[in-house]
């Protein structure tokens, strides 16, 4: 039996983002195999057998990879349109184009919002997919194999939408499947895709796209379906005042009563967006366990409004941070999220006191991991977890003259990623991906993007 690879990480600053909030200014990080073996102050110690590779990295910053928790890949190829619209009214005048994807769209979005992840920090991704057009192809394939070369940790949120607008929901009559077949497929996707172990890098959880694409039906039968497989439950909520006045236009009631009447709220569920929450919406959350994936970008740009995040920790909410679509947060990145979470949260009611940089850093990293059910396993740097982490360059221009190197990370511009690693396998090297070829992604989203508008353009 082989013996255990070692690689040594030294003369770094740590943010460990445990249970504590223990840092080092000036410390180390053993990684045996794919998990981290140990970690603290100073060198690492004498006489480690098989270390393969030693990196200094004075100037640096080692925190836990960030976690995104929403995103939907597909929408890279649709960015820059629909720019000053509202959430419904940029829904009506987009899922006309979506509606014609197909895998090589879908599988060349799904590398070009990967790349654009990974090489910010991100070591963990998330994509809700549930725009699966007649004769599409394999999508949830395409997506799942764009994550595996690109080494990336994954969870497919197996989407699904069966209310058209006949039936007064918003997405084509084209564009959705019936309640048979959407549940059939996400059964089967559960069951030849989701890795249940300790260091899997492909999950799956079920996830029916929206109170206003979805029948009653299809949440409630969802809810039984990933309980009986043993897996997550995603989908959107209260994220819009028209949303809110849909649910109770349509059901009698609001999003979260709506969603615990359907089973949709439990320690295994977790929601995109929370806008627009109220007092009783957030302790439902809090004493159900109900996870939030929190998209400041997104919920700025569609006008949304600002989630009431401050409040939802105090309650004990678990909330973690999304990219959200690129055609409502077109930069695709997940570390400037950190920084607009922050920002536009003291721009609410609790001002100054909303969010400081610690608490920005938690939410990107283990309150992502809390969200997806993992943060036994990645989220933070701690002995025994897996190698899940990054190394921020912070002794450049952008940030020499800030003495904190997490308030840098946080409030400074956006930070170069020296090194990425997953499971203890690097994959960016000096912001660039180890595993693909990024100019080639580029060509290769663009030509699809200009595909898909001409075929739109022809319907």
């Amino acid at each position: 039996m082989a013996a255990t690879q070692r690689i040594v990480i030294e003369n770094c600053s740590i943010a460990t983002v445990d249970a504590d909030d223990t840092e080092y200014a000036t410390g180390h990080l053993v990684v045996a195999g794919n998990r981290i073996e140990s970690l603290g102050a100073g060198r690492a110690p004498e006489g480690l057998e098989n270390v393969v590779r030693r990196i200094d990295a004075t100037g640096h910053l080692v925190t836990p990879g960030l976690v995104n928790t929403h995103h939907h890949f597909y929408q890279w190829i649709t960015r820059g349109l629909a720019t000053d619209h509202n959430l419904f009214n940029w829904l009506v005048a987009l899922y006309p184009t979506w509606a014609r994807i197909d895998e090589p769209m879908v599988r060349a979005a799904a590398q070009g919002s990967l790349a654009m992840m990974a090489r910010g920090g991100v070591t963990t991704a998330l994509d809700h997919h549930y725009v699966f057009p007649k004769g599409s192809g394999d999508l949830s394939g395409a997506i799942i194999g764009a994550a595996r070369e690109m080494g990336v940790r994954f969870t497919l949120a197996r989407g699904s939408m069966d209310r058209s607008e006949k039936d007064g929901g918003l997405p084509p009559d084209f564009a959705v499947e019936t309640l048979e077949g959407a549940l059939a497929a996400t059964e089967e996707t559960v069951r030849e895709h989701h890795d249940a172990s300790f260091d899997a890098m492909t999950q799956v959880a079920v996830a029916p796209c929206s109170p206003f694409s979805v029948s009653t039906e299809l949440m409630r039968e969802g809810a039984e379906l990933a309980r009986r497989l043993g897996v997550r439950l995603h989908t959107h909520g209260s994220e819009t005042v028209e949303e809110e006045q849909f649910c109770k236009e349509l059901f009698g009631m609001g999003p979260t009563d709506y969603f615990e009447s359907t089973g949709w709220l439990g320690e295994d569920v977790w929601m995109a967006h929370c806008v627009h929450m109220n007092d009783s919406d957030i302790a439902a959350f809090a004493r159900t366990k109900t996870g939030v994936a929190h998209c400041p970008s997104s919920n700025a740009r569609l006008a949304a409004g600002i989630a009431r995040v401050p409040d939802m920790l105090a309650a004990g909410v678990p909330v973690g941070l999304g990219v959200d679509g690129t055609a409502s947060n077109e930069s695709g990145e997940l570390h400037t999220e950190l920084r607009n979470a922050l920002l536009i949260n003291r721009l609410g009611a609790h001002r100054e006191a909303a969010l400081n940089a610690r608490q920005a850093l938690r939410l990107g990293t283990y309150g992502g991991a809390q969200v997806l059910g993992r943060a036994q396993e990645i989220g933070s740097l701690e002995s025994g977890k897996l190698a899940d982490l990054v190394l921020w360059k912070l002794d450049t221009l952008a940030h020499a003259s800030i003495a904190d190197p997490v308030t840098a990370l946080v409030f400074g511009a956006a930070a170069p990623v020296t090194a990425s690693f997953v499971n203890g396998e690097q994959i960016v090297e000096n912001s660039r991906l180890l595993h693909v070829d990024e100019d080639a992604i580029a060509r290769s989203t663009r030509d699809e993007a200009q595909r898909l508008a001409r075929i739109a353009a022809q319907a």
